[in-house]
């Protein structure tokens, strides 16, 4: 039998408090951990949550927990869920379902004690992992062990009924492709997602959109993403998108999913705008995208310096930065003048206006409209001199004096 080796969590005190406190209710082998926590340690990637099965009722697991000393948060009792909170660490603890009736976003469970039962449920076959205490691995399904290892992205069963109980593994399939996939996309799996994608309009916009973004986060997410173009999936989620060779150069030069993101989009604020609206993007999100498009018609890797402080003083730090990855993806051969502007775009800080009302109160201006345009003057002749530190009485004075102000 496999076992999980090397495993700091699997023997760390607060893993074995929350096992402890179960196994002293239902017994040796009444809990395993599940899913995520297996497959990474199986293939030697980060565990970030440690999630555990359990045969014990919702109840039963709380109480146990509980007279254990340790703290048990109700977060899911209707779906079977309990969190142990051991050493100031949460613990996901669920009793074995099955599906009694789905409807494409929810499910009403039944609980159960048969752990094939519980695996059958699961999305994919590397998910379907259970180990003990001892780091024994348990693969219900026969397929999740050879699937982690060869990185296959494979339904449990039959991929259209998957699909159908949560249109969410659509983009569940296409995430886990970009983060553990490994060989040619399953293509009864890739067939399905064709077959049901128009399904993910069920799906909460906050849903879809954290998928997207944990796709384009992973290390690689090219293969991914041009699988959910073959299967017209991207299409349904995000219309406006083109996966070109901007983004294929994007993903090499940048792990930040909100540039690589941007890179799908036309140069276009308001595109931008009602496509973060649709998808309920964070608001930071949002404006990153709507500043970058903004800046990006000002940005060129043939840009002198006094450009990019320009760019930058305009547009702020951030959105120069972000247009200039877009266009050293465009232009990847430009890599050394890239580097140079976005050193220069990022270390350069932006100065305050060195000048205001009060000044011009004293060269006899009044308040008004008057202020507001000589002060818009002057802020465009400083700019367009590359924001000189001196000089500002004079250059304020000749345009009070001028006939055209």
């Amino acid at each position: 039998m496999r076992r999980l080796d090397d495993q700091p969590w699997l023997t760390a005190p607060a893993t074995c408090a929350v096992m402890a406190a179960l196994e002293a209710a239902g017994g040796p082998g009444c809990a395993r951990f599940v899913g995520g926590c297996v497959r990474n340690a199986l293939i030697g990637a980060p565990v970030a949550d440690v999630d555990i099965a359990t045969t014990l009722l919702p109840e039963e697991a709380a109480r146990a927990i509980r007279a254990a000393g340790l703290k048990a948060v109700p977060t899911g009792i209707a779906h079977g869920t309990v969190t142990a909170v051991a050493h100031r660490q949460p613990f996901e603890i669920t009793t074995l379902r099955r599906d009694v009736a789905t409807d494409g976003r929810k499910a009403t469970v039944a609980f159960t004690d048969d752990w094939a039962e519980d695996a059958a449920r699961r999305d994919f076959r590397l998910n379907a992992l259970y180990a003990d205490g001892e780091g024994r691995v348990f693969d219900p399904t026969g397929h999740g062990l050879a699937d982690a290892e060869a990185g296959r992205i494979v339904f449990v069963g039959d991929p259209e009924t998957r699909i159908r109980e949560d249109y969410l593994r659509i983009l569940r399939f296409f995430r886990f492709l970009a983060w553990y996939g490994r060989c040619e996309p399953d293509e009864a799996a890739l067939q399905a997602c064709r077959t049901l994608a128009s399904g993910m309009t069920r799906l909460s916009a906050e849903r879809v959109s954290k998928e997207l973004m944990t796709l384009l986060a992973a290390p690689e997410p090219r293969f991914a993403m041009a699988a959910m173009v073959r299967a017209g999936v991207l299409a349904q989620i995000l219309p406006e998108a083109t996966v070109g060779p901007a983004f294929d150069q994007v993903a090499a030069l940048s792990p930040d999913p909100v540039i690589r993101l941007m890179t799908l989009l036309p140069i276009d604020e308001r595109l931008a705008r009602d496509a973060s609206a649709r998808l309920r993007f964070p608001n930071s999100t949002r404006d990153r995208l709507v500043a970058a498009a903004a800046a990006a018609p000002a940005i060129a890797l043939a840009m002198t310096d006094p450009d990019v402080r320009a760019a930058v003083y305009r547009h702020g730090a951030r959105a120069v930065a972000d247009a200039l990855h877009r266009r050293w993806a465009e232009c990847p051969a430009d890599e050394a003048a890239a580097r140079r502007l976005l050193a220069l775009a990022e270390g350069w800080r932006r100065p305050p206006l060195p000048v205001g009302g009060q000044q011009l109160a004293r060269l006899g201006v009044e308040p008004g409209p008057e202020t507001g345009r000589l002060l818009k003057a002057f802020e465009e002749r400083w700019i367009a001199e590359d924001f000189p530190s001196d000089g500002h009485a004079e250059r304020l004075a000749a345009l009070v004096s001028s006939p055209r102000g």
